[in-house]
């Protein structure tokens, strides 16, 4: 099994995932995981029943829900709903589940937390410390990367200022620079 196309287990059930190296993200399986977060022996036609809930409400989040193709308990590649990390998320405040409640308490936790950085921006520093030193990181390690990050704003600010459109051309310029320290793509650096 690759990282492009594998199973994760959640309480010793399967969660069907693929990796889209393109997007940079993970895309899970719906039915998968409500079947564990509700214990329902038919998680299909519980979905259906929620999208038509969720549609009713003025949800969109139905509507943004992917589609690709997986292996079924049969073997077979069947097209199945699929949700980012974002959409899985958003998914789960709308179940009404025990198993729900964990992920719903640590969402309203770092929604708080987020807007209490929005407030006092300096608190976003300080987390992005602790978590640097808790990953194992040296003080040298996390001051050269604060320095990089200054140094990164500083550059853009500059390309900004000469007329450059964030996306796109940002991408491209980072690609080339850092394709000519590094001899490997942006993409193919943050692999390895």
């Amino acid at each position: 099994m690759t990282k492009e196309t594998a199973i994760k287990l959640f309480e010793e059930k399967q969660v069907r995932t693929i990796w889209d190296a393109e997007h940079e993200k993970w895309y899970i399986s719906v039915v998968d995981v409500i079947e564990i977060l509700t214990g329902t022996d038919r998680p299909r036609k519980y979905w259906s029943d929620l999208k038509a809930k969720l549609k009713k409400e003025g949800s969109e989040l139905s509507e943004k829900i992917g589609q690709l193709k997986m292996i079924a308990e049969d073997g077979k590649s069947r097209i199945t709903d699929v949700a980012d990390t974002e959409q899985l998320f958003r998914l789960i405040q709308s179940i009404p589940s025990p198993k729900a409640e964990p992920f719903k308490l640590w969402l309203a936790q770092v929604a708080a937390e987020r807007l209490d950085e929005m407030q006092d921006p300096e608190l976003s520093i300080d987390r992005a410390l602790e978590q640097y030193l808790k990953l194992g990181y040296s003080e040298n390690w996390i001051n050269q990367r604060l320095k990089s990050i200054e140094i990164r704003k500083e550059l853009t600010d500059e390309w900004k200022k000469r007329g450059l459109k964030e996306e796109q051309q940002f991408a491209t310029l980072t690609d080339i620079i850092t394709k000519a320290w590094s001899d490997k793509s942006t993409k193919e650096y943050k692999i390895l």
